[in-house]
């Protein structure tokens, strides 16, 4: 027997008992002939294209195809998880791994580090923001992707990794070697007070001890300002992590005992209802919690419960919608699957989970078709389609030519040539970026040219206006606005000055205080941060709120 075949007669012998485990594990027997039937087919089916397909097959890869279609097919959030991506998923549960402690993207076809993190081996061995990776332990990172170059540096504590560095401005390159270690990443980068009696804390993940870190954070905002009026938490684009940490964010200002978060499923020993275990922090200090789109799952809960019991106000953007809970179970060879098994609901009783999906993301529910229920002071709010805010702020959004700054990286590399020119800044409260004529020197010499929407409308109009035999009709017209719009193009970086030094100056601080410096000069233009800080100096405003 060769070894396609061999193979293939092994994992027909797998799947065939894959089958035959489900009459052991499935509750409706009804189903157990149709699962055996179709894993035999499967099974005779992949026997088929092994043995007779014109090219050859990669047995990995085409198992792989099948089981995430299989996958897609349910919701987002149930995945196989390979052993390759074992150290990825450990990330995201724990917010640690083994590494270097450096995250790499692709930045004009090199491999660059985008962020050394403070005191992690990279850093440690004076890797910087903006190096590109040349190789690694000698191979060129040539045509490999930023998650190629990533799952090679990471790897056991105690080991070492060659790298051989370009860094802009400077002609050597540099070669370094690095021990891998342990790396956790902070889920509280930066707390600290943002006004006179207010604090503030950005939690950016649910990973382990979110909950404690959160508490922590707390502490020390009342321990620097006795007269605390009130706390900001940050979950603008959390997209969640581990139940039981939202359970302990949520204990860090609720009282023991209080039920806030109910799991039910189709398996029913796993419904679970779940309790805050410790005292509060403190059960009494107003709260303002900013959420996003991009607030999900755990952030959901948080937000959730602090609406529905009405202990603070939510200001932002609707949340994104997810009410399921996931589960881990092993499959084998050092794999696993992550599925759903469960929905959770809050306090009110509501279940915020978007009903349906298209492409993989939620679909807008219009609040006619979403329940109503009541909170502790009988306020109405809706399950279905995420957690809407007590107070709806207008997502400001991206210019367009800071969306094509970004696009072509030329921020990021602004700020490299910045870091070599200048080998200390001031502290991240008084630094301000003042040479603006000099990146508008830096983006003329890089040939900068972005796209705007209203031009990719109009590419579409005259696509269109062709196939409808209209074009020569509107060509002039199309053109004359094409011209118009070229024209204010021009003006553009100086029209959004303020909004792109903002950006120059995150980037740039990032290069010297990590990413605590980026988050804290980035609350100095915080448009929701500066509502948060309103709120809690209008104290009838603040209450109002929690009553209607």
């Amino acid at each position: 027997m060769n070894q396609t075949r061999r193979f293939t007669a092994i994992v027909a012998v797998m799947l065939l008992g894959f089958a035959g485990l489900s009459f052991v594990e499935s509750r409706d027997h009804g189903k157990d002939f149709e699962i055996a039937k179709n894993m035999e087919i499967f099974s005779n089916l992949y026997k088929e294209i092994n043995t007779y397909y014109v090219d050859e097959v990669e047995p990995g890869k085409l198992m792989r195809t099948g089981i995430d279609a299989m996958l897609e097919s349910l919701d987002p959030y149930t995945n196989y998880i390979s052993e390759s991506q074992i150290q990825g998923f450990r990330l995201i549960l724990g917010g640690k791994h083994s590494g270097i402690g450096a995250d790499t993207k692709d930045v004009n076809g090199k491999i660059t580090v985008t962020m050394a993190y403070e005191g992690f081996p990279a850093d440690k061995a004076g890797v910087q923001t903006g190096d590109i990776i040349k190789s690694v332990d000698g191979k060129s990172t040539a045509g490999k992707s930023s998650e190629d170059i990533d799952d090679i540096l990471k790897g056991s504590p105690g080991t070492s990794v060659e790298l051989v560095l370009e860094r802009p401005g400077t002609a050597k390159e540099i070669k370094v070697s690095i021990l891998r270690d342990e790396v956790k990443v902070p889920n509280v980068p930066y707390s600290g007070m943002v006004s006179d009696g207010v604090g503030y804390l950005n939690l950016t993940t649910f990973t382990q001890d979110a909950g404690k870190n959160v508490s922590d954070a707390v502490k020390a905002l009342k321990k620097e300002d006795a007269g605390l009026k009130g706390v900001i938490v940050d979950l603008r684009g959390n997209g969640g992590g581990l139940l039981r940490e939202a359970i302990n964010v949520c204990n860090v200002f609720v009282p023991k005992g209080e039920e806030v978060v109910v799991t039910r499923g189709k398996v029913k020993d796993w419904d679970r209802s779940f309790r805050t275990l410790n005292a509060p922090v403190d059960e009494d200090i107003p709260v303002v919690v900013l959420i996003d789109n991009g607030s999900a799952s755990a952030s959901e809960i948080v937000s959730g419960v602090i609406q529905d019991l009405d202990r603070g106000v939510l200001l932002g953007q609707r949340s994104y919608g997810k009410g399921l809970v996931q589960n881990t179970r092993d499959v084998g060879y050092n794999s696993k699957v992550k599925l759903t098994t469960a929905k959770y609901y809050i306090p009110s009783g509501r279940c915020i989970q978007s009903v349906s999906y298209k492409d993989g993301e939620p679909v807008d529910v219009p609040d006619s078709k979403r329940g109503a229920f009541k909170t502790r002071n009988g306020r109405k709010v809706l399950d279905g389609g995420g957690v809407k805010p007590d107070k709806m702020l207008m997502d400001e959004g991206l210019s367009n030519v800071l969306e094509g700054l970004n696009k072509e990286h030329l921020i990021f590399r602004y700020a490299t040539e910045y870091k070599q020119k200048n080998q200390k800044i001031a502290d991240v409260k008084s630094f301000k970026f003042t040479n603006y004529d000099d990146f508008v020197n830096f983006v003329a010499k890089e040939s900068f040219s972005f796209e705007s929407g209203t031009e990719t409308m109009l590419k579409e109009l005259a696509e269109k206006s062709k196939d409808d035999g209209y074009y020569d009709l509107v060509q002039s017209d199309i053109q004359s606005i094409r011209g118009k719009i070229l024209e204010n193009k021009k003006n553009d970086l100086r029209k959004y000055q303020k909004e792109i030094t903002g950006a120059i100056e995150k980037e740039i601080v990032g290069r010297y205080y990590y990413k605590k410096g980026q988050i804290e000069i980035g609350l100095r233009n915080d448009n929701e941060i500066k509502e948060a800080i309103s709120l809690f100096n209008n104290p009838a405003e603040y209450k109002k709120l929690l009553k209607n």
